[in-house]
């Protein structure tokens, strides 16, 4: 059966950390039916955006099957994905953007981001992959790099050049 290397990124800042991740990833294989073919180890860093308490995060690589054009199944992820969090107990409604249309940072339970989805580049309104702001943020890149594989580093040498 085809699959497709996905690989996640998550995050947390608020309440058990910790047991925030666990959660997260069991969620996660519970929906995909498997377990994550790679995990990073989890890192703190301060909170990226605006002042708030240090966040754990961590990647995860997960080798799921084929279902569909790559739009339709990443839309698909995504879906599952925002479900999870909501769970877990994000607030669905929290404002992505400020009044001027900047993107807005704040405290989180959890945070999953799809990074990379294959080797695809996908652009829809709900969603960008490779995830625009990986270059940009070393809480991603360095347990990303502990998990990559080489073909992944190879299709996007900008971010791990």
């Amino acid at each position: 059966m085809e699959r497709v290397e996905v690989y996640l990124g998550l995050g947390s800042n608020q309440g058990n950390r910790d047991s925030n991740l666990l959660q997260a990833v069991n969620r996660l294989d519970e929906a995909f039916g498997t377990h994550p073919e790679r995990i990073s180890r989890i890192v703190e860093t301060p909170a990226w955006g605006f002042e708030g308490p240090d966040f754990l995060n961590m990647c995860l690589l997960y080798r799921l099957p084929v279902k569909g054009t790559p739009e339709e199944q990443a839309s698909a992820l995504l879906h599952t994905i925002k479900q999870i969090e909501r769970d877990l107990g994000r607030d669905p409604d929290e404002p992505l953007f400020d009044s001027e249309g900047r993107r807005q940072y704040h405290d989180r339970i959890i945070d999953i981001d799809i990074l990379y989805f294959g080797n695809e580049h996908i652009q829809t309104e709900e969603l960008t992959i490779p995830h625009p702001l990986i270059g940009e943020r070393d809480f991603v890149k360095k347990p990303l790099k502990e998990i990559s594989k080489p073909a992944l580093r190879t299709a996007f040498p900008e971010i791990f050049g």
